[in-house]
């Protein structure tokens, strides 16, 4: 569906193909990274979100490591970024990184709600990080993660229909609600929200290789 969606708005909407942690026990490599290949090679500008998730373990942990492995492997072969999904996991997530910056892959830790040593460690391997509507929640104490990520590898996202940010927490999420996230970002930082917005665009467009159109 989101590979249709990219198709169907060329330079406005762009897809990502992966196994996320939550689906690794029935990843089948002789299977489906063929299929990720294709994705990648025609439409879609990054593999995932893949990763690790130790707090539902949905997946068996050692299913989760090897499709993590196996992306950060095809993501090498096919010169794409990663968008990673880490949870409970961060000693693990932290060797495949080691791993993916000796392939030179590039990537980011979406969604991020993790440890200030686990984004220095990504940061020094030349990643990016991504905050959601986590940090406008009530329960969110850590805005000093927020100003530890450089202006060059900051990155905000919806991670719709998940996560809406608040005022609008508990509905079904819309990418242009982010603009609330970004509110909370730059306010947390000192920077003002237009400028910070173009900043992570343009952050964007370089780890993604995107080339935007208006729609």
């Amino acid at each position: 569906m989101a590979a249709q969606c990219a198709s169907e708005n060329p330079g406005f909407v762009f897809a990502t193909a992966g196994i996320h942690p939550h689906d690794a026990a029935a990843f089948d490599a002789l299977r489906d990274v063929p299929k990720l290949r294709e994705l990648l090679r025609h439409s879609a500008v990054a593999v995932g979100e893949c990763g690790l998730d130790y707090h539902y373990e949905n997946s068996p942990r050692e299913a989760q490591r090897a499709a993590f492995s196996a992306q950060i492997a095809l993501a090498a072969e096919m010169d794409k970024p990663v968008v990673v999904h880490t949870r409970d996991a961060e000693d693990d997530t932290r060797s495949i990184i080691r791993d993916a910056r000796a392939a030179g892959v590039l990537g980011v830790l979406h969604c991020y709600t993790g440890s200030h040593s686990l984004a220095e460690f990504a940061l020094d391997a030349g990643w990016c990080v991504s905050f959601s509507g986590i940090v406008t929640f009530n329960k969110w104490a850590d805005d000093d993660l927020v100003r530890l990520i450089p202006r060059d590898r900051l990155l905000v996202e919806s991670d719709s229909p998940y996560l809406a940010p608040v005022p609008f927490r508990g509905k079904r999420n819309e990418p242009a609600w982010v603009a609330h996230t970004l509110s909370k970002v730059a306010t947390a930082r000192g920077d003002d929200p237009l400028e910070l917005g173009r900043v992570t665009a343009a952050n964007a467009e370089r780890l993604f290789g995107l080339a935007f159109q208006a729609p």
